[in-house]
């Protein structure tokens, strides 16, 4: 049966950090190149393998965090994932799509207003539609971070506990409300090493990548903590059984 409780309260988003740094730096370059192998292969198949490739790095880092080794072929298994994340993936790349054709239109608007009509558009106009565009922009920026956000533990939910994709985002949408502090948090700690990486000559940005997904991941392990296995069954000893060792 399925453990779908969790907890609350337990994020820390800087220890996070730091502890999925502690448990991830021995063999730092095998998930670089777990996390660098996905997202090349997700983004060359229209991100149509995205949310099994996101699910087979996912498998590798929780591995990992639970106390393995890091096998590089599991990233393959997350083709085992591909039909419970599909809606996850639609949910998650639609809006970024939607974002950046947003960013896209809204950019060029105020120039194409003002080649188009010339002189008949007045310097308050223009300011009136530049503030618009803002205002679109900021508006569609904030729905896909709430619903990203609300997603968070999607992905690991299907890998972790094996949830059907409409199930692993409620649930998900659900842990994350009861520890939203946490998560909004860790939210701003990941942009802060983004900006960091983008510092570093932008190149930064790919290091951190490991960083920032271990982190996450660890908060998931703070609000879903691993399911403890029963140990296997062991045969007694020979000698449990006195009767019929003296009457052998």
């Amino acid at each position: 049966m399925q453990n779908l409780e969790f907890t609350t309260g337990r994020i820390r988003p800087i220890e996070c950090v730091k502890e999925a740094w502690d448990l991830i730096k021995d063999e730092y370059w095998v998930l670089f190149a777990v996390s660098l192998v996905g997202a090349i292969i997700g983004g060359m198949t229209m991100y149509v393998l995205l949310g099994a490739m996101i699910c087979g790095i996912f498998r590798c880092y929780l591995t990992k965090i639970d106390g393995g080794k890091v096998n590089f072929e599991d990233l393959w298994r997350g083709m085992e994932y591909f039909r419970q994340s599909l809606l996850v993936t639609i949910l998650f790349v639609v809006p970024i799509v939607i974002y950046f054709v947003a960013i896209f239109v809204t950019m060029y608007l105020p120039i194409l207003m003002k080649a188009v009509a010339g002189s008949r558009v007045s310097d308050e106009e223009l300011l009136i539609t530049v503030v618009i565009v803002l205002v679109v922009d900021v508006i569609i920026a904030v729905v896909m971070v709430t619903l990203h956000s609300l997603m968070m533990f999607s992905f690991p939910l299907i890998v972790d506990r094996g949830l059907p994709g409409w199930d692993a985002i409620k649930l998900s949408a659900r842990a994350v409300m009861k520890n939203l502090g946490g998560v909004g948090g860790l939210i701003v700690v990941n942009f802060g090493l983004i900006i960091l990486g983008y510092i570093a000559l932008c190149v930064g940005l790919y290091f951190i990548i490991p960083v920032i997904t271990a982190g996450n991941l660890v908060a998931y392990r703070k609000v879903f903590p691993a399911i403890a296995h029963p140990p296997a069954h062991t045969p007694p000893p020979p000698n449990a059984y006195p009767y019929l060792t003296a009457n052998s």
